[in-house]
């Protein structure tokens, strides 16, 4: 089985790094760059898979915005915890916000629809994201391949054998499952509008 993870993780596990980023995805950036200190695939590869997906994600939530506003899909997600308040933050400091959106959890989503609803333009909109998205990779693979440097040394030759892979597993599931309980906590704090 351990065999079985292993080659999938090899196969598919770029592939899964871009996807997860594209949407809420610190846990998998992390976990990424976990794999990344592991030699599962080079670390220059997690890293721009990592601001590849982050990019193309928060790009494609801004193109939802702009093109399609009246889609019951968008409205809906009009209608998500924090978009009034990712709408208003957008408005007053455009550049601001698309730089730091995707660092708050919980608000990519919402803020990249927001980003698209405002008056931001697509050139100024596509720099400053490419930029945030560099930056948040950078960030993230790095605290999961630390992380992997830490892990090593705590554990120690243990790591060399494929139990790795079920360790970053692991960790990947205790971070996301963290990460949505903190946003769902700070949901349920932000009154509805």
């Amino acid at each position: 089985m351990i065999d079985t993870i292993h080659n999938l993780v090899e196969r598919f596990g770029l592939l899964a790094v871009f996807i997860g980023c594209m949407a809420e995805g610190e846990s998998v950036a992390i976990l990424g760059g976990f794999f990344a200190h592991q030699q599962v695939f080079a670390p220059w590869q997690a890293f721009a898979t990592a601001a590849a997906g982050a990019f193309f994600g928060d790009t494609l939530f801004f193109v939802l915005g702009r093109r399609f506003s009246n889609h019951k899909w968008v409205r809906l997600l009009r209608r998500r915890p924090g978009f009034s308040h990712a709408y208003r933050m957008v408005q007053s400091h455009p550049n601001l916000f698309v730089l730091a959106n995707r660092y708050i959890y919980g608000m990519r989503l919402a803020g990249g629809i927001a980003a698209g609803l405002s008056r931001i333009p697509v050139v100024i909109f596509l720099a400053l994201n490419a930029l945030s998205a560099l930056v948040w990779a950078a960030l993230f693979v790095s605290l999961g391949y630390v992380f992997g440097l830490g892990a090593e040394h705590i554990i120690g030759d243990a790591l060399k054998d494929h139990q790795r892979l079920l360790i970053g597993l692991a960790i990947g599931v205790a971070v996301a499952v963290a990460a949505w309980l903190l946003a769902r906590h700070v949901a349920k704090k932000e009154p509805r509008e």
